[in-house]
């Protein structure tokens, strides 16, 4: 074989071969790799990364779901040894030894790594080691490209995380801007949030709020969205949503209220206008009906078993809905879905009108 090249697997042999499964350092929440762990200034980012790490050490759950225990290094590069002790004092009467700190560290490109290392070989059952802040350990960069530089960071710390089999999480902060998408707010480029195994964005609604969205995305995890309360210095689980139930909870009512009208009498055809009617909506403009039947129809509704289409004719245009599989529909209106509060659900009234059967 030559010496360079590639190192190649075939699927059958892929397939039959038993690999490690990924075993979570916090259940459904850390999986080992790279990860990235983000919010603004003064939100409480290493009250957490603290409260993670006494946990993970002690083998205690982190709130709701449970830990693997090991040995955890915390380089807490923007504080004292005086203000991490501090802070242990406010939140624990006992913390293990399984608990490393460190204030100082070298920088990437100038012995970070091989400080890392030297601790894993010491300590080879560490599990978590977390980086507070990944600003503090970059060192000054000769590449014009500031994509290129961010994946090369990025990249030198994966190896290590996947090398050893561990959590490395690299604590960083959001760009003062707005933005619906939290990946968005990330400062850096695409190079650091493509690169990464997961991302955690820790956003509080105002700056004097005691409760926070914590938006968890990864390629191991599902995608999650908790809100935690910061009480006496620690961040308090108050509850989980996760991918499916904000689908469900960004999906708008009218939708609902489609699936419902076809499960009950079938297919139905005609205009826009006829359509609020037979759902007896006054809620939605007649100009949406259109646009959220197009934005859905390749997601919620082919999920729900309908096929949309639509004509437009010198006359008239027709939207056509199609009952196409006898898949389980959604809650109705009014039963436990959250995307559906302030609406009612449908009556079955003698008034309904009658849909076209196609």
């Amino acid at each position: 074989m030559k010496k360079h090249a590639l190192k190649t697997v075939d699927a059958e042999t892929l397939l039959s071969t038993p690999l490690r499964p990924v075993h979570f350092l916090v259940d459904r929440l850390i999986p080992p790799g790279l990860h990235l762990f983000c919010g603004s200034p003064k939100v409480g980012k290493s009250w957490l990364m603290l409260w993670l790490c006494l946990k993970v050490s002690q083998g205690e759950p982190l709130w709701e779901y449970q830990t693997r225990k090991c040995q955890v290094l915390y380089l807490c590069l923007e504080d004292n040894i005086s203000r991490v002790q501090s802070r242990l004092f406010h939140i624990t009467d006992a913390a293990p030894p399984a608990l490393h700190f460190a204030v100082a560290a070298q920088n990437i490109t100038n012995g970070l790594m091989a400080q890392i290392e030297d601790f894993l070989s010491s300590h080879p059952d560490t599990g978590l080691v977390v980086i507070d802040t990944l600003q503090r350990i970059r060192g000054l960069s000769s590449d014009n490209s500031a994509y290129a530089s961010d994946y090369r960071d990025i990249g030198v710390l994966k190896q290590v995380a996947d090398k050893h089999r561990l959590a490395l999480v690299l604590v960083h902060h959001l760009r003062k801007m707005d933005d619906s998408d939290p990946l968005h707010k990330i400062s850096g480029t695409t190079g650091l949030t493509g690169a990464v195994d997961g991302t955690y964005v820790l956003e509080r609604a105002g700056r004097a709020d005691n409760t926070a969205k914590l938006h968890i995305t990864g390629r191991d995890v599902e995608y999650q969205e908790l809100t935690l309360k910061f009480d006496d210095c620690i961040w308090q689980f108050v509850s989980c949503e996760r991918s499916e139930e904000i689908r469900r909870r960004e999906t708008p009512a009218f939708l609902f209220r489609v699936v419902e009208l076809l499960q009950e009498h079938g297919n139905w055809s005609g205009s826009a206008s006829g359509l609020l009617q037979a759902l007896d909506d006054v809620n939605t403009p007649p100009n949406t009906v259109t646009k959220l039947l197009n934005q859905y129809h390749t997601t919620f509704l082919a999920e729900s078993g309908i096929h949309y289409s639509f004509n437009r004719t010198s006359k008239a245009r027709l939207i056509k809905l199609e009952r196409v599989a006898d898949k389980s529909m959604p809650p109705k209106i009014g039963d436990g879905c959250d995307s559906c509060d302030g609406y009612s659900a449908i009556e079955k009234k003698p008034s309904l009108p009658s849909p076209t059967v196609t």
